[in-house]
């Protein structure tokens, strides 16, 4: 499956969809933690979805368990965690698998049109970014390092085009 906006997920609200609501939208698609080192980059990520969600671009959140069991909690709780601290409003999604033979295959789709250092395919940690063009091209990985502020220029360019 090529087309991005086929994968099925599951919304932070337990609700099966797809990614065809952000057919033309610019999309960074996160996997998210909230008790990472690397938490306090959901304001980023909030900052930049308000300043250019009117423009088309869309951050999309996957919150994920696998490194370090960062992402303990249920959806209800992240959902929660995400709102109160950081004031998040950009989509949330089910816990998932982003490494490994139970990984999701959106991940899947990701990590093989974006490598990482050297050409590598897995995820090294929580908040490895993915910028996907308004025609779902995955663009760009990003490294969990990377702040969201470092890639507003990126995403400036991509929604200018």
């Amino acid at each position: 499956m090529n087309d991005i906006y086929n994968f099925e997920v599951k919304a932070i609200n337990g609700e099966t969809t797809n990614l065809e609501p952000f057919k033309g939208k610019a999309m960074l698609i996160v996997n998210v933690a909230s008790k990472c080192g690397m938490t306090p980059q959901y304001k980023g990520l909030e900052d930049l979805y308000k300043k250019y969600k009117d423009k088309g671009l869309v951050v999309l959140g996957f919150p994920c368990n696998q490194f370090g069991g960062q992402e303990p909690g249920t959806e209800t709780e992240i959902q929660s965690f995400c709102s109160l601290n950081y004031g998040v409003t950009f989509p949330l999604f089910a816990k998932v698998d982003v490494n490994g033979d139970s990984q999701h295959p959106l991940f899947n789709h990701l990590k093989s049109h974006a490598k990482g250092l050297l050409g590598t395919e897995a995820i090294k940690w929580n908040f490895t970014k993915f910028l996907v063009s308004p025609q779902g091209e995955v663009l760009e990985r990003f490294a969990p390092t990377t702040e969201p502020k470092d890639i507003e220029n990126d995403i400036v360019k991509l929604l200018n085009k």
